[in-house]
């Protein structure tokens, strides 16, 4: 017992501590906002983004840091570091995201690790990390599941016990409908090792109308309590550019009646700017 917890010290020593100015007790409360590896007009200029941001009311910026389509295990780390920074200095909290295939566990692992130990030009470094679990590269769903439970557990024993990781996954309503994509979703083995769900809820593939988002963010929080009670929830929604202004009400209000701890749309470019005061509250 002694040497496991040495093992879990000395772990949790090597990975950097995040730095940077004023932030939220926890970085997936409240409202967020996402920027992926497209957005070039807001890696671009980091400082008006994150400006801008904070004047809207965002806590907690989530940014992709690659994807498993990419060469490379960090894309533009000069870019990234530039709007950690800018985002630290407008007091939000940078949450990493990184998007695994699962078909090559150990260079998904060491990418997700990259983001986590990623330093800006000025020390500073993420304040948690997502791992975006929604490809299914992999056909066959049993193997998925035991890479996805590989990768899962040597993420959590590579930062430690006290770093908090988020799960970004798929709309648990949404895989009801469609059995086929993801049958069997590990639900509580992956709540044995993240901290809070991100369920990618995206009412505007399925409905234009008010009423249905509302009911289809309640569905997705409430499966997921079913299946993880104790997991908090940030709720996910969009696509932004699809969305309504009737919906995007709809999606806050359901959002916030199920208890969920945080709420956004993806992503922050193409989210119209009357949809902010709805988002901020």
């Amino acid at each position: 017992m002694g040497l496991r917890l040495a093992l879990c010290a000395l772990l949790v020593a090597a990975v950097v501590v995040p730095t940077g100015g004023a932030a939220p007790a926890d970085p997936y409360d409240g409202l967020g906002t996402w920027v992926d590896i497209w957005d070039t007009a807001v890696l671009r200029n980091p400082e008006t983004a994150a400006a801008r941001m904070h004047a809207l009311g965002v806590r907690t910026l989530f940014v992709e840091t690659s994807n498993y389509a990419q060469p490379v295990a960090l894309r533009d780390p000069v870019a990234l570091g530039r709007l950690l920074e800018a985002a630290h200095a407008e007091g939000l909290q940078v949450v990493a995201w990184y998007l695994p295939s699962l078909a090559n566990v150990a260079r998904d692992l060491s990418r997700a690790l990259a983001a986590v130990r990623f330093e800006s030009a000025g020390g500073q470094s993420f304040d948690s990390f997502a791992l975006d679990i929604e490809a299914s590269v992999v056909k066959k769903v049993p193997l998925r599941n035991s890479r996805l439970h590989t990768l899962a557990t040597r993420l959590r024993t590579a930062v430690g016990p006290n770093y908090e990781l988020g799960a970004i996954i798929p709309s648990p309503r949404g895989m009801e409908l469609k059995p086929a994509y993801w049958p069997g979703f590990p639900f509580a083995d992956l709540a044995q090792t993240f901290d809070v769900f991100l369920p990618m809820g995206y009412f505007t593939y399925r409905f234009k109308a008010a009423a249905p988002a509302a009911s289809y963010t309640r569905a997705n929080v409430e499966l997921l309590r079913a299946a993880a009670p104790d997991v908090p929830v940030h709720a996910v929604g969009g696509v932004a550019s699809h969305a309504t202004l009737a919906q995007v009400r709809a999606f806050v209000a359901a959002a916030r009646a199920e208890g969920a701890v945080g709420l956004s749309l993806y992503d922050y470019a193409t989210t119209p700017s009357r949809f902010w005061p709805v988002l901020a509250g």
